[in-house]
């Protein structure tokens, strides 16, 4: 059995990942995470009784951690998922995500290919694209125009990616994904902020006019497409993963007060967000072809699911908001238990 690397793999979409891996029940899975602010241990609860899982606290900055958890692990494939990840946190302080996202990729990278690893997924986002006018989607071939620091650290990361392919003939495979949502997303982003503030009659806050266009795609369709190139993607290709599902931010934030049962008036205007892109759409056609791969969630019924899950598990919801569930690492790991715990940041 092969065991797997998973970066960030307490993250929104990291964990999704690692659950779905350990439920296929074809692989070991090593969880790298520095248990920074959106890094969430409570997303996999219950994985640590697994055998095949192993959690290892650590930043991907932290060279010698990366280097002994790629050498002593038995490590044949890396799916990277660390990153800083939200647009508003890069335009007031960029130098995080220069640093995570640029530098801690190239440290990774350089470690795996020294450590003959067979297999590097860099999962990235539809964002290093740019803006769109009114009409047409992204594809492979769509030349990189980042307007946010995050979107710049993101391409960066992955040109790095293509340069370890082209120089050292790396086995490197990028992905790039609309905007994911589902379950254990971190509250600062659109839709669980939305419901969390609808759930306590708080003002909902959109950008601008409200009429920035995001193609949304659920987080269990993303995972299992990042999947299928991981186990079948050609070495040095980009993949586009997107739902087809393109909605105004207004449209969508009017349909989880509909769902919820609130008042539309909880909708307030803001301020917009400096180089706020206005429409991303994905075109998917070529994992599609290439692979196979088709969304399986419709956005109606996902979304559903979605508020549903929020409903449902308030108390998760409560515990990122306030900050106690920085409390799960140390509860779980802080007590000798088996799992290793690296001093990479936290």
């Amino acid at each position: 059995m092969k065991t797997i690397l998973v970066t960030g793999g307490a993250g929104f979409i990291g964990s999704n990942y690692v659950r779905q891996l350990l439920l296929a029940g074809e692989a070991k899975v090593v969880n790298y995470d520095a248990l920074t602010y959106a890094g969430n241990l409570e997303n996999l609860s219950g994985c640590e009784n697994d055998e095949r899982y192993r959690f290892v606290k650590g930043d991907i900055r932290d060279r010698d951690l990366v280097r002994q958890t790629l050498t002593s692990g038995g490590i044949s494939e890396v799916v990277h998922f660390a990153a800083e990840s939200h647009v508003d946190r890069s335009v007031e302080g960029p130098e995080a995500f220069v640093s995570t996202n640029i530098l801690g990729t190239e440290i990774l990278l350089e470690e795996a290919r020294r450590a003959e690893v067979e297999r590097f997924v860099m999962v990235s986002t539809d964002e290093v694209y740019g803006s769109l006018g009114d009409a047409g989607a992204f594809t492979e071939r769509t030349p990189l125009a980042p307007n946010s620091p995050y979107a710049a650290s993101k391409a960066s990361a992955d040109l790095l990616c293509r340069a370890f392919h082209h120089t050292f003939d790396f086995p490197v495979l990028v992905t790039r994904c609309s905007n994911n949502y589902g379950p254990f997303q971190f509250p600062e982003k659109l839709i669980p902020l939305m419901i969390a503030n609808a759930l306590e009659d708080k003002p909902l806050p959109v950008y601008g006019d409200g009429q920035n266009v995001r193609d949304w795609l659920h987080v269990s369709d993303h995972c299992r497409a990042v999947d299928m190139v991981r186990r079948a993607g050609v070495a040095g290709e980009v993949y586009n993963i997107g739902g087809c599902n393109e909605l105004k931010n207004l449209d969508l934030v009017g349909l989880l007060l509909d769902i919820l049962g609130k008042s539309r008036d909880l909708i307030t205007f803001v301020p917009d967000r400096p180089g706020h892109d206005r429409r991303y759409a994905i075109d998917a056609g070529y994992i599609r072809a290439q692979l196979g791969w088709e969304p399986e969630v419709s956005f109606d019924q996902g979304l559903a699911a979605t508020v549903q899950w929020y409903l449902d598990n308030q108390g998760w919801l409560q515990a990122v908001r306030s900050g106690r569930y920085r409390a799960y690492y140390e509860d779980m790991y802080g007590r000798g238990g088996r799992h290793d715990a690296g001093e990479g940041e936290g």
